[in-house]
């Protein structure tokens, strides 16, 4: 049965952002408002060497106040698709594992950017700028694979062996860098990539090692050791090793951007 996706974390999380930008606009001068489409990737279990693999597309959207020529703050919310299947590694010992997997990640995030060029689009004198972005975000992941043809909620099988499923909802700690350029007027156009270090392993719903599965369900069985699905020769023995015993995954998001910013009366340039 599908999962029911909880986002009891988000009004509360929004009635923070909400917040944020109220007690900022006393000093902020201008409002910007964008969109963002690029590709999300991943590293981690299934992915431990590429940082930069795109794995599926991604869309944002944000809003930000900009107190001055250098420094803003965002509210941002990011949407991507990550996957990975060890049937596509050249690793000989990834593909007899044969584990995969399909998540959508939902973040909703704030955070700090910094201009290294004074900006400000339309009346400044600089045209583009490279710049930084930093904060914190929530994150809601449930991962899923296909298996005969059906796709399968993994987090709710406890393919580990796990007591309970894992949280779908973690902390996420966004940092990146980017270019913008003052393409018209009031629009700004942008590249960025921004790295994530979420308090989770289990975006691909691999972490650590096989488990005893005899008192899972059937298909739970199936999806926690996949070896044997070509081969017959299952090496998932229980209390070896499954994933690649970090910690947590990390994830990425990179997008081409298009803004607009809203200049106010009382706007800061020269």
């Amino acid at each position: 049965m599908p999962a029911i996706i909880k986002f009891d974390w988000m009004p509360k999380f929004i009635l923070f952002i909400f917040f944020v930008f109220i007690s900022g606009s006393l000093m902020a001068q201008t409002w910007e408002t964008g969109v963002g489409v690029g590709g999300a990737g991943y590293m981690g279990d299934l992915n431990p060497n590429n940082p930069v693999k795109v794995s599926g597309p991604s869309i944002g959207v944000f809003i930000k106040r900009n107190f001055d020529g250098y420094w803003g703050i965002k509210a941002a919310l990011n949407i991507g698709t990550i996957s990975a299947a060890d049937s596509n590694s050249k690793s000989v010992q990834f593909q007899n594992r044969n584990l995969s997997f399909k998540t959508t990640l939902t973040e909703v995030s704030v955070l700090g950017e910094f201009n290294f060029m004074e900006y400000i689009p339309k009346v400044g004198k600089n045209v583009y700028t490279p710049y930084v972005f930093f904060g914190f975000g929530v994150l809601n992941y449930v991962p899923t694979t296909v298996y005969q043809g059906q796709k399968y909620n993994l987090r709710d099988l406890e393919t580990e062996g796990q007591k309970k499923p894992y949280s779908s909802t973690a902390f996420s700690f966004p940092y990146g860098a980017g270019l913008k350029y003052n393409f018209s007027g009031a629009l700004t156009v942008g590249a960025e990539i921004g790295y994530r270090n979420p308090n989770t392993d289990y975006l691909d719903d691999v972490s650590r090692y096989y488990a005893n599965m005899s008192n899972a369900s059937a298909i739970a069985k199936a999806l926690a050791d996949r070896s044997g699905e070509k081969t017959g020769v299952y090496i998932g023995v229980p209390g070896t090793q499954r994933g690649d015993l970090n910690p947590r995954d990390t994830y990425f998001f990179t997008q081409i951007t298009i803004s607009f910013t809203f200049l106010s009366e009382k706007c800061y340039f020269h």
